[in-house]
């Protein structure tokens, strides 16, 4: 018997609770339980849905990203990184940037999390970054063998974490545009 599918805007209903759920009380102390009563569904329909905790917690993260890297194409690599970077609003994205913390600092010890977050978040958005560096040098806006290629997305994921560790704030765009064109652009030799 293969698994019935929610409608769409179940799913994100499912995946909005469980977002503010982890945003409560964490991902160690987030249950399936929790996620079926604050969303009037059964375990065994979420079970159905998602082997568990750690995917449906990836999977709920990738739905609420506003835009997904692979989907912009403004023609430049300047324009791309901006777009990326400009993607939703200020509080959002310090709401999200303590939520990702706790995430990371979950996965550290968790390994089934770590595995649904690499599979279903991050190598996406790296192949994402990848096609849009890969159609900047077809353009001929970064030279082809420049080594700063293979570092964009750490250097991108530390801008994200460092703000808050050395100027105890959270990031914001702002200082993501300023550091793209201060940082990464240079290193990509644009």
């Amino acid at each position: 018997m293969g698994r019935s599918r929610l409608t769409p805007e179940r799913e994100a209903e499912l995946y909005a609770a469980v977002l503010d759920l982890l945003r409560e009380v964490g991902y160690d102390a987030l249950t399936m339980d929790a996620v079926a009563a604050r969303t009037h569904a059964s375990k065994a329909t979420l079970y159905r849905q998602w082997q568990g905790k750690p995917e449906l917690v990836a999977k709920a993260l990738h739905h609420h990203k506003p835009v997904h890297l692979a989907d912009i194409d403004t023609g430049s690599i300047r324009g791309d990184l901006h777009a990326m970077v400009s993607r939703g609003d200020d509080c959002e994205m310090e709401r999200d940037s303590a939520l990702l913390r706790g995430l990371v600092r979950a996965a550290h010890d968790n390994p089934d999390l770590h595995r649904a977050l690499r599979d279903l978040l991050i190598n996406p958005d790296v192949s994402g970054l990848g096609e849009m560096l890969t159609r900047a040098v077809e353009r001929g806006e970064i030279p082809a063998g420049r080594p700063a290629l293979s570092y964009v997305p750490h250097m991108l994921v530390g801008a994200f974490v460092a703000q808050q560790l050395i100027e105890d704030r959270p990031p914001d765009r702002a200082f993501l545009a300023a550091y793209v064109d201060a940082v990464v652009l240079p290193a990509l030799g644009v």
